[in-house]
């Protein structure tokens, strides 16, 4: 065992809870998966964490937020929130609102947009985060109307009436909700949110949340609704209490005090929202509201944050990390304080190349002398998030580790492939307004039924975790009856294309070769072409870019395993993914169907030899 594996052992050791699994392994070939542990009693609401940190610590700063890197962070204590919260429940409560007429928030992350949302859980109305993507990005607002029509809101927020007009003339017509700005710009019939947080609370925000309990639906969730339109996904009170009840278990650190995280990850989705978010509030945390995100133009806000915000526990998703690196290369002292304080690297939403694993790895090492161990888990918006967690030291990238605490997790042989299904506490009882879809989902042990693919790191000790294997649906053969990994895949070669490759959709569906469609790293092929104010398609065009892509499927091809193991072709797309075609998530993780579907053309090019676009593989 190297020096740095050993460092990061006794780091996770420190931190996390030892895993204990027991397997049970069926006559129809089925793997049962569950914890020793018994998952402890966890609370009746979301609310109890925030009335509780409000008597506790109630000078604690629960929420930060800056609009510029060179503007004072406004925080907000748990005693404010906790105070803002119930005078803007009572507003709610005054407008009879109600599951049948939720709230809905159409903006990015704030301490507005948090008040709002916790005020709506803290009375027994659900909450529906919407991605800003459909109201900011979309061109004909489609998906956001069905959302609109299905949810027929009482309420609906949005950080200011002039950005979000567009939207909101689009879906005028399908509801007869009250809009709220948190910054009205003059609009008629626009509400200040300031005016709902002013007013006094009233007697019925007690009773309310007195009748709360764990079947009280808390949020609305969307799916990305890449086949069709959006599911809303039931959140229950339970679903997100049981949860970070088990996280709690399965990181102990988090009872210390002191818990700081800087994130931007968006709570219109599972892994911001019911993971980070709510791991804060159980805890007693704080939370600085990165405006940043990993994208042009964006990251160097999220840089800047990061210089005046040391955090003890960071997440992000793998496009974060990446250019994160890079800053850290460049940035000594940003390294340095970077490392200061953090207890670990989580990662979700996709996974980590393991380029990306082995740079963290040594910049940690280098800095402050020892391994940050890098973590991850595995779940969905069905499963509040998580059904699994890493709670300990993996090796290499890829591990989502164990079923935490009341999770069960069944693996069902399909094809040559095991299905994961999950059941427990942390499972939603379905879909809003669709009870056929709510059937589809489970089995019937009821089990909700992933679509995913799952390997154990070794057949004969469970507690050593799971990889991902891939969506079951995404996988294909080859002419030659071999069957493609897609999720494998396409990890090894955005390792393998590395600083090429952002992101990788695998095609070759009964052809005889496997063939990448690849979304390029468009920093790293300005830099590698040394075009730096070139037109896109002038860049891929270059001739150091496209030797490199080749160079990259020459060393996935070196690694060997077959046909199925490498792309003998590869086409960089100059477009960026579509919002409107669920291409991709606000989180950056890419759709291989949507892609797939949308690119017919893009596979035809692939597909035709007399075609100069693609870039092929050396013999």
């Amino acid at each position: 065992m190297t020096a740095a594996a050993v460092h990061r052992l006794a780091s996770a050791q420190a931190l996390f809870a030892r895993p204990e699994i027991v397997a049970d392994r069926r006559a129809d070939g089925s793997i049962w998966l569950k914890s020793a542990t018994p998952l402890q009693p966890f609370a009746r609401c979301v609310g109890d964490w925030l009335e509780q940190w409000a008597r506790e610590a109630p000078d604690t700063v629960f929420l930060a937020e800056r609009a510029g890197a060179d503007l004072p962070w406004t925080k907000l204590t748990y005693r404010d929130a906790l105070r803002r919260v119930r005078a803007a429940a009572s507003w709610i409560l005054a407008q009879g609102m109600s599951p049948e007429r939720p709230l809905v928030i159409l903006s990015d992350n704030s301490v507005d947009h948090a008040i709002f949302m916790l005020a709506a859980l803290h009375v027994g109305v659900p909450a529906a985060p919407v991605s800003p993507a459909y109201s900011l990005v979309s061109k004909d607002f489609d998906k956001l109307k069905s959302m609109i029509a299905l949810l027929d809101p009482g309420a609906i927020y949005v950080s200011s009436a002039k950005m979000f007009a567009p939207a909101l003339n689009a879906i005028a017509s399908s509801h007869s909700a009250i809009v709220v700005a948190g910054d009205p710009d003059g609009f008629d019939g626009v509400i200040a949110f300031s005016s709902l947080t002013a007013a006094a609370e009233t007697p019925d925000v007690a009773r309310a949340f007195a009748a709360i309990d764990h079947d009280t639906i808390a949020k609305f969730l969307f799916t990305s609704g890449s086949t069709g339109a959006p599911k809303a996904v039931i959140n229950t009170q339970r679903m997100l209490t049981s949860n970070q009840a088990a996280k709690a278990q399965t990181w102990p650190f988090l009872g210390d005090a002191g818990l700081v995280t800087l994130d931007w990850l968006p709570w219109s989705h599972t892994f911001g929202a019911n993971h980070n978010f709510n791991c804060v509030l159980r805890n007693g945390g704080t939370l600085y509201i990165d405006s940043g995100k990993p994208a042009p133009g964006l990251f160097a806000l999220s840089l800047a944050n990061l210089r005046d915000v040391i955090p003890t526990v960071y997440f992000n998703v793998p496009r974060g990390y990446d250019m994160l690196i890079a800053a850290l290369r460049e940035d000594d002292d940003l390294r340095r304080r970077f490392f200061s304080e953090v207890k670990l690297l989580f990662y979700a939403a996709a996974a980590l190349p393991q380029n990306l694993w082995d740079a963290l790895e040594a910049l940690s090492v280098a800095t402050v002398g020892h391994a940050v161990p890098m973590v991850s888990a595995w779940g969905a918006t069905e499963t509040a998030p998580l059904a699994t967690d890493c709670h300990f030291q993996a090796q290499r990238s890829g591990n989502i580790g164990v079923p935490v605490p009341g999770t069960e997790i069944k693996l069902v042989p399909t094809g040559d492939k095991l299905e994961a299904r999950v059941r427990g506490p942390n499972v939603t009882p379905g879909y809003w307004k669709a009870p056929e879809q709510t059937a589809k989902a489970f089995d019937a042990d009821g089990f909700y039924m992933m679509g995913d693919a799952m390997v154990l790191a070794d057949n004969a000790r469970p507690e050593l975790g799971l990889f991902f294997d891939g969506r079951v649906a995404e996988d294909f053969k080859l002419t030659s009856g071999t069957w493609v990994s897609v999720g494998t895949l396409r990890i090894a070669g955005i390792t393998a294309l590395a600083p090429i490759a952002q992101d990788i959709v695998v095609t070759g569906h009964d052809k005889d070769e496997v063939r990448f469609l690849v979304f390029p790293n468009i920093p790293a092929c300005r830099a590698l072409a040394k075009l730096p104010d070139a037109d896109i398609a002038d860049v891929l065009r270059a001739s150091a870019v496209r030797d490199a892509v080749a160079q990259g499927l020459a060393r996935l091809k070196a690694n060997g395993g077959g046909s199925s193991s490498f792309a003998t072709r590869a086409l960089l797309l100059a477009d960026l993914p579509s919002v409107d075609d669920g291409e991709i998530t606000d989180k950056g993780y890419i759709n291989q169907r949507a892609v797939l579907t949308r690119r017919f053309a893009d596979i035809e090019r692939l597909d035709d030899n007399g075609c100069g676009h693609w870039i092929g593989c050396p013999a």
